[in-house]
């Protein structure tokens, strides 16, 4: 091999290895993405789960995607401190009330871990949110708020107003830095994933 071969090899190497960098910074989490290319299966294990209840309540599954992505890292069986469940970490509170609104009998918490019903139960959940906040041109950030933060809480940071604002000034208004931050890091997760072009 000549020099210069060697030398466009490894320029084309170092021009890989820029972009990949580039686009695992867009992620929103480049450690995950090194993972997710290092490991594709582990992390595309539910996404026609994901995308079945996407396309049942109207949703984008790269959004949907993005929220599993953020509420577990694509852990089933993941128990939060508060209770939450499973991929999208449903509460007790919202399980019970997507079961008694869809007629689902005999419903356990328990089931929360099966990862069809938590993404049925969370799907419902968003749906519910992202309807609620439809009179905004971009109804996504206040739907996350609202998914993470309880739907009084995201009333407030949009000041308690039917009115339309603009997602930043609301995404400002956010007091709580988790919740700001949850709602950041998942619109850079959705981004990522339509910028990537799939899931």
């Amino acid at each position: 091999m000549t020099r210069f071969a060697l030398k466009v090899i490894i320029c084309a190497l170092l021009a890989t290895a820029a972009s990949a960098a580039y686009l695992s910074s867009k992620s929103g989490d480049p450690i995950y993405t090194l993972q997710e290319w290092i490991s594709p299966a582990r992390f595309q294990q539910y996404d026609g789960l994901i995308r079945s209840a996407a396309e049942k309540h109207n949703l984008d599954p790269m959004l949907l995607k993005a929220v599993v992505w953020r509420e577990s890292r694509f852990d089933a069986q993941k128990f939060g401190n508060a209770g939450e469940r499973g991929l999208m970490q449903v509460s007790g509170i919202a399980a019970q009330e997507w079961a008694r609104e869809t007629r689902v009998e005999n419903f356990r918490l328990e089931e929360l871990f099966d990862p069809k019903i938590n993404l049925e139960a969370g799907a419902w959940y968003l749906r519910r949110a992202v309807e609620h906040w439809a009179n905004q041109p971009d109804p996504i950030p206040f739907a996350l708020a609202e998914y993470n933060a309880g739907a009084s809480r995201a009333q407030r940071w949009a000041g308690n107003r039917d009115i339309s604002i603009p997602p930043d000034i609301f995404r400002a208004n956010i007091d709580f830095p988790g919740t700001r931050k949850y709602v950041d890091s998942i619109i850079a997760r959705f981004d990522f994933y339509k910028q990537r072009g799939r899931m």
